[in-house]
């Protein structure tokens, strides 16, 4: 264990190291009974977890000056066993359900309120922040403590710590606080070192206010996990304290010396209105109601599969509340999704709220479904979108369902690994400014972006869209966050989140120095600026012109606890009330008339879990990245074959102006990591793990079947010589255990068949790795629309294209024709012409992204590439028939 883990700052690994200290604890102390290491290094070990121990309930001031004391009196074991038990109670967190483990001896009486023979109740702990030795604050806590009953909802203890920096170190190791109550008088600076967290809380802007520390920490903590309900308790007059515009965050002022019994309720009543999931616990009362359907749901409460001779295991697989809780009626208790106004109506409210927007929108059919709603409801036919050329193919069909002129942009190409990292903000400029010159600014709709990418490319939100709003002030944005939902629930990743950082502009734009940075940047670039200038500055909008408009779209299923194809339409849009009626028909549109109960269910619990436990199960899942990447770079026998890319290698430097390279560079910390998340036009997001195993003679498709087929091991997206590793609140440290074994038995493998096969053995290896990771094809840039599908032919720079007629152009066979890939035929057009057009979108499987769309001119390089491709699924391409093309009249 190094020295430098004992500062009380070490915020951004403590969550997940914090048992390991225990169990470092428990090894010396057991050591030490043995005499086989010294008094000195076990008490070192100790004092080393102190200054994390007061950021927690549990053990408690008792138990651990229990511990002290066995310590200073050198009872080998009972310290040893008391550690023992401690470790294991924080490991497997028995303190939650037990109430002996809060006890010394099994004859004194219970510290807190948990009763054993009670039904499960959720446990939480309440950040107390108060000046010391305080006999008012004392009185008040021994009185909060006397207020819980047997009967409440949940489980708290008081957590009491008497600094700002302490209550600020509280909130982001400790994943257990719920709930903050503030009380005047209390210190700024912790009497422990924090160096590491003083340029944490500068990167924040927090700096001390000696007149209103309190209510300063309230907008901190705030800011950092805006989920906790916080509460003030002043010595003043309450109505005084809400006349200050920053005591918005604050979810209620009480008068300090006479409320006590009221923050006890207050505090319960917080906790439950988040814990509330007004569409779940709805249906669960629904399931339990006699209910005879008269409806064409027959699965409906079960008869017709409990009363089967033939399909009853079914029912026995699935567990009869499954179908007790179907129904196809909207009437009697349950909601509409489609016409939302009572439990599915405020589930969606709390989801709105809980992720940051002002609207949401369930969808049961999957992010697809939600880019399609989004693109109708904001563009008309004959609008252009500004479009990544690599998005999710839902992109490219909403511009053919809805008529759009989809302009796209390339994002840079990491060839070595045959994938695409983001689109450079540059290129987004570049092609507003080239629509602006065309007299076409006015058609321009929406910027339509992938944040992050399938291969972990997040973009700076924020920048981006204020760049943009800067050229066309009214720019509405679609961010698809498929795989980015649960990033609200990081204060570090948040701000890169479409609602974060729409937020962080809505806050900008309400400053005075909005405008003057404006006024100033204005007078520098003078009366008409170059488009040479404009794309090599970094603009900035107009505060009196922008009208927000973001939409942020997320898979709720892909990075939280929903079933599959669950979706969230998240809506922050100061024209939203213009909007509403077009996404009401277009959730008209693309809904299903029928969707699963059972799928709106879990995207309520979904919500309620991220508010109440969401910050750790992020934190553990980013850790748990961590850990993987720094088991496979230092293991001497994996890290020969296999290795992990890190920023350095997928972001080019560039793009990094923080200088960040990696998470495991060494002398790379958090805060390090925070300013490139801040300042850097890409960052990489940790739980994505881009696992290179070509250098270990296997192309992505292969090593994917053979963690599936022989190690029961799943993985989603390869590429050409890699392989995506994705860390989610569902991994533990044995998922990470058994990776590494894996990996170690394949590389053994490896080592094996080398060495019985020789010189001639390893060269054909050598040739295979090369083959993989050298001889890899081009990435084809987007070649261009046919000018048949183009309205301003002479404009060359005009590159938007009319997708849906040439879609549906290919419905009427007569319209198309083949060609062989690899036909002399194919070879001549190229050459001679005609030009060939695709009469289809073909995405090959790996690497997943477009390499034609409907009315596209094939190029020479895009004939390359697929010629290369060593991959058997590319949806649009019929290898027996060859290229679907459309003929040229």
């Amino acid at each position: 264990m190094e020295n430098k883990q004992n500062y009380i700052d070490q915020i951004f690994s403590l969550t997940a190291l914090r048992s390991d200290h225990w169990r470092h604890l428990l090894a010396l102390s057991r050591k030490w009974c043995m005499g086989k290491t010294d008094l000195v290094n076990v008490r070192n070990s100790f004092e080393m977890l102190q200054p994390l121990e007061i950021l927690h309930a549990y053990p408690g001031k008792k138990l651990m000056a229990k511990l002290s004391q066995e310590l200073l009196e050198e009872r080998k074991e009972a310290f040893a066993s008391l550690v023992s038990r401690l470790s294991f109670s924080i490991l497997a967190r028995y303190y939650k359900e037990d109430p002996s483990e809060w006890l010394y001896h099994d004859d004194e009486d219970p510290v807190v309120n948990i009763a054993s023979d009670t039904p499960h109740r959720p446990y939480f702990e309440v950040l107390i922040v108060a000046p010391d030795n305080s006999k008012s604050v004392e009185r008040n806590v021994r009185i909060l403590l006397n207020q819980r009953q047997k009967d409440d909802d949940f489980i708290y203890e008081p957590l009491v710590v008497h600094s700002f920096q302490d209550a600020f170190c509280a909130i982001a190791v400790n994943n257990n606080i719920c709930a903050v109550a503030i009380f005047e008088g209390f210190d700024f600076a912790s009497r422990l070192p924090a160096p590491q967290l003083n340029r944490v809380m500068s990167d924040l802007h927090i700096e001390e206010d000696e007149d209103h520390v309190a209510l300063q920490l309230a907008i901190a903590i705030a800011e950092y996990r805006p989920e906790l309900d916080i509460y003030l308790m002043s010595d003043q007059r309450p109505q005084d304290i809400t006349d200050d515009p920053r005591s918005t965050c604050i979810r209620r002022i009480l008068y300090a010396v006479e409320e006590p019994t009221e923050l006890h309720y207050a505090i319960l009543e917080g906790v439950r209105l988040r814990f509330e999931t007004p569409f779940f616990d709805n249906l669960k009362r629904y399931a339990h109601r006699p209910i005879s359907t008269f409806h064409a749901l027959p699965i409906a409460r079960g008869k017709s599969i409990f009363k089967s001779d033939w399909i009853r295991d079914m029912g026995e697989f699935y567990g009869k509340n499954l179908f007790l809780a179907e129904s196809s009626a909207t009437t009697g208790g349950l909601d509409s999704l489609l016409e939302p106004t009572g439990n599915i109506k405020r589930a969606q409210e709390k989801a709105a709220r809980a992720f940051g927007a002002e609207h949401c929108f369930f969808v049961t059919n999957g992010t697809s479904t939600s880019n399609k709603m989004v693109l109708m409801a904001i563009a008309k036919p004959g609008d252009i979108i500004v479009v990544d050329r690599n998005c999710h193919k839902s992109h490219h069909y909403g511009a053919v369902l809805g008529g759009l002129y989809p302009y796209y942009v390339e994002a840079y190409p990491m060839k070595e690994y045959s994938m695409y990292g983001a689109v450079p903000l540059i290129a987004i400029k570049k092609a507003l400014l080239s629509l602006k010159a065309e007299g076409k600014l006015d058609r321009v709709r929406v910027v339509d972006l992938t944040n992050c990418t399938f291969d972990g490319h997040v973009y700076n939100t924020r920048r981006v869209m204020e760049e943009c709003l800067a050229i066309k002030p009214d720019l509405a944005f679609l961010w698809d966050e498929a795989w980015f939902g649960f990033a609200h629930f990081s204060p570090f990743l948040r701000p890169r989140t479409a609602m974060g950082a729409a937020a962080n502009i809505e806050k900008w734009l309400h400053e005075p120095s909005s405008l003057q940075a404006y006024e100033l940047q204005q007078a520098e670039l003078g009366s008409e600026p170059s488009d040479e200038t404009l794309l090599h500055t970094r603009l900035i909008p107009d505060p009196r012109q922008v009208r927000l408009r973001v939409y942020q779209t997320n898979s709720t299923h892909k990075s939280m606890s929903a079933i599959r194809q669950g979706s969230m339409v998240l809506v922050k849009d100061v024209d939203f009330y213009q909007i509403e009626p077009q996404l009401h028909e277009a959730i008209f549109t693309h809904s299903t008339t029928s969707p699963n109960q059972q799928l709106i269910a879990s995207m309520d619990v979904a919500r309620r879990q991220m508010e109440l436990e969401g910050y750790g199960l992020v934190s553990n899942a980013i850790q748990i990245a961590l850990d993987i990447r720094h088991q496979i770079k230092n293991h001497p026998m994996v890290s020969k074959y296999f290795k992990v890319l890190g920023a350095d290698a997928m972001i080019p430097q560039d793009f990094r102006t923080s200088g960040f390279q990696d998470f495991l560079t060494p002398g790379t910390n958090w805060s390090d990591a925070a300013i490139a998340i801040r300042d850097d036009e890409f960052f990489l997001d940790p739980t994505r793990i881009t696992l290179v195993c070509g250098t270990a003679g296997f192309d992505g498709t292969q090593f994917k079947n053979i963690l599936a087929d022989e190690f029961s091991i799943q993985v989603n997206k390869t590429s050409r010589n890699s392989v995506l590793l994705q860390s989610n609140i569902n991994n533990t440290r044995s998922d990470v255990a058994q990776l590494m074994h894996v990996l170690l038995e394949l590389t053994t493998r490896i080592e094996n068949e080398l060495s019985r096969s020789g010189a001639q053995g390893r060269s054909k290896f050598e040739q295979r790795v090369v083959s993989l990771m050298t001889d890899v094809p081009d990435l084809p840039n987007f070649s261009h629309f046919h000018d048949t599908y183009r309205e301003d032919v002479n404009q060359k720079a005009s590159v938007e294209g009319d997708i849906r007629t040439a879609f549906f152009k290919s419905w009427d066979l007569a319209n198309n024709e083949y060609v062989g890939l690899f036909s002399e035929e194919c070879d001549k057009r190229l050459k001679d012409g005609p030009p060939m057009v695709s009469a289809k979108l073909v995405i090959p499987y790996p690497p997943g992204f477009p390499i034609l769309v409907p009315g596209q001119v094939i190029s020479h390089e895009i004939i390359n590439f697929m010629r290369k491709l060593d991959v058997k699924e590319v949806h649009g391409y019929d290898s027996s028939r060859g290229l679907q093309l459309l003929k040229l009249e």
